[in-house]
Formats: C-alpha cells, sequence, structure tokens
C-alpha cells in the first residue's frame, strides 16, 4: 500500500481514464477542451474561479496554467520568469524548499536574502520584520512555503504576506503550496505566483506542474523576457495558437479525471477527510509513543512526519518488506530521523491511516 506523501495512490477512475485512446494535443480539438475544462476545475480548487481576486488591492486576476513537467518545474520556472542578473528576492524558509528557492535564484543571476530559522520552528516573522524594517534591500520577489512536505509542517503564510503588503506592496510573491493545495485552503487571491502539481492531493500521476499567476506577475515576467522554453511561464499565458511544445496527454486526462472527483466530493468534504486522516494518524502515532516532529498546531493535514531519531530508514524497510506498506523518510540531513506518513488525496482516509499505524506497531 503506497502511503507516501507524493506520489500518492491513484484511484481506479484515474487509472481508468489513462488507458482510453491517445489523443493527439497538437492537432485535435477535442484535447483543447479537455484542457480548457482542466484549468476550470483547477481554479476551482484554487479558489480563483471568478477570475478576480478579493485579497489584494488591486483585484488583478489569476490565470491557471498547467504545464508539462513535475512539480519542481513550477518552482524553477517561476523564478526562471521572473528573475534576472541582480534581481533581488528575499526567501523566507523553515525548510528544505523554503531554502532551495534561494538556490534557485542565484542560479539564475538574482540576489537571494534567505531569511531562515529552523526546519522544527515556524517561519521566522521577526526576522522578516527586521530585514524589511531595515529597507537595505529592493525586494521585487519574495519566495515561502506553505506546506515543507519533509518535515510536515503547515505553514501560517498570512502574517508573512501581511508584513510584505504593509511594507510597500510591490514585491510579487511565489508559493509552493504543492502538497497542500486540495488538502487545505491556500490564500491564492494574495499570492502572485501560486504553485501545485498533480501527484500530492489531486492523486494523478506525477508529471504535471500548475499555477496560479497573476496579472502583475504576468507583466513582470513581460518586462524580463526569459531566455528559456521549458522553464518559462510565459509561453503558457496565450495558448491559443497552441502548445509551447508537445503536452504530457495522459497526464492532462488524468489530472482531469482526479479533479472532477475531487470537486464531485467537494472542497469542504475533502479538506474534512484530511483533517480527520491527519487527527487519527496523530492519535494512533502518540498511543505508540511517537511524536510528530514539528509542534501539532503546526503539523500538515496532508502529511505526519514521525519523530524516530537514527531509526526512520529501517522502519520505512521492515514497512515494506514485512507489510507491504511503503512511507516515506525525512530529506537531507533528517533523513534517518522522519518517519512520513502521506494521508493526502485519495490516501486522506481513516481506515488506510489505521492499516498503515497497525503496520508500523508491528515493527516498532
Amino acid at each position: 500500500m503506497l502511503m507516501t506523501p507524493g506520489p500518492t495512490a491513484v484511484p481506479e477512475p484515474v487509472r481508468d481514464a489513462m488507458s482510453r485512446e491517445l489523443i493527439n494535443p497538437d492537432v485535435d480539438p477535442e484535447f483543447q477542451r479537455i484542457y480548457g475544462r482542466l484549468t476550470d476545475r483547477l481554479a476551482a480548487v484554487y479558489g480563483v474561479e471568478s477570475g478576480e481576486s478579493e485579497g489584494r488591492s488591486d483585484g488583478s486576476p489569476r490565470d491557471v496554467v498547467v504545464p508539462g513537467g513535475e512539480g519542481i518545474l513550477g518552482l524553477e520556472a517561476a523564478i526562471a520568469s521572473l528573475v534576472e542578473p541582480g534581481t533581488e528576492v528575499l526567501c523566507l524558509s523553515n525548510g528544505l524548499y523554503g531554502d532551495g528557492f534561494a538556490d534557485f535564484v542565484e542560479s539564475y543571476g538574482g540576489e537571494a536574502t534567505l531569511v531562515s530559522t529552523d526546519y522544527d520552528a515556524p517561519l521566522p516573522l521577526a526576522e522578516l520584520e527586521s530585514v524589511l524594517a531595515a529597507g537595505d534591500h529592493d525586494f521585487e520577489l519574495a519566495t515561502m512555503v506553505h506546506c515543507e512536505t519533509p518535515t510536515g509542517t503547515l505553514n501560517d503564510l498570512e502574517p508573512a504576506l501581511d508584513l510584505l503588503e504593509e511594507t510597500d506592496g510591490e514585491t510579487l510573491t511565489v508559493v509552493d503550496a504543492v502538497s497542500s493545495l486540495g488538502g487545505v485552503p491556500v490564500p491564492t487571491e494574495r499570492i502572485d505566483v501560486c504553485l501545485g502539481a498533480s501527484q500530492k492531493c489531486f492523486s494523478a500521476p506525477p508529471g504535471l506542474t500548475t499555477a496560479a499567476i497573476s496579472e502583475r506577475a504576468w507583466d513582470a515576467m513581460e518586462e524580463r523576457g526569459p531566455h528559456s522554453l521549458y522553464t518559462n511561464f510565459l509561453p503558457w499565458r496565450d495558448i491559443s495558437g497552441g502548445f509551447p511544445y508537445t503536452h504530457l496527454t495522459t497526464e492532462v486526462v488524468a489530472l482531469d479525471t482526479a479533479l472532477g472527483l475531487l470537486l464531485e466530493e467537494g472542497l469542504d468534504a475533502v479538506r474534512e477527510r484530511h483533517r480527520a486522516a491527519a487527527e487519527r494518524c496523530r492519535e494512533r502515532g502518540a498511543e505508540l509513543g511517537l511524536e510528530p516532529y514539528p509542534d501539532p498546531e503546526r503539523s500538515s493535514p496532508t502529511v505526519t512526519a514521525f519523530h524516530t531519531p537514527g531509526r526512520a530508514e529501517e522502519l520505512q524497510r521492515r514497512l515494506r518488506e514485512e507489510r507491504d506498506v511503503l512511507v516515506a523518510t525525512g530529506l537531507g540531513a533528517l533523513s534517518n530521523d522522519i518517519l512520513r506518513v502521506g494521508h493526502m488525496g485519495h490516501n486522506a482516509r481513516v481506515e488506510r491511516v489505521e492499516e498503515t499505524v497497525d503496520a508500523l506497531e508491528a515493527v516498532l
């Protein structure tokens, strides 16, 4: 049983959709119709289906695009599309992916200011406020992560967004919501580039990036004129004349079907299912003497990271070999100290959590 925090188990209707006859995305008008329905469904999940942002004073619309490429493509493409040599970028971080934004910025010639803290701490808001108040930088862009999957941390972005808007209101924001979008609310209306992916809470196969992009961000991309094609959102702004490259037809059909299932169930019901699965996972873990890595108040409804110092890799192996249950370990320096159960998307069901923790109990 696959219980990793992405890729997640793919439900049968999505697998069935993938088995249908292949559509040529370059010449068959049916594919344009499917892609249009997909972006409409994504807009509903992002909460921008009206096309208007009520949270930002400029009222800028959000366009939803779905390039072909695993979720990390979106993180890099956002930077490649908005950063040029000398661009000052503030990277707010309390995790691996937050730190990674700074690496992307520097690889494209930008100047990254990393405002970071320990991975088990909340976002460093006091440090952020200090950096902004100092006025030593002219930040054109700020990056942050909603759910740090490697530690199971869900960040409250609102205070950071408030500080950025109160400072000058002009700094563009890029948010990695890859492992939260669809499972918990995301404040997309306050974000200029909000990134998602197919293989997390949507329970479709890996292979597609999703992005909700504001008019301000599009304008900034136009001004920079990125030189790349693949790591570039601009060619996706207007696909009326065709896609920038041959799209991943089967993955698009799969994601469209997965989103249809999600919306048929209803966003509120889906989010409640994630909450219930997370709560039960942590209750059962506590009974076994396991604690979430971050404070429970900051643990994500989509993934539980149990703190298992020095044992994560052994437990993962035994779960796979002895119980046929696949979970994930931590990443980087925490690879052997964190065991992660992904209760997101199709896996966000109490019965699947119960089966997983039963197996974990047997190997502890």
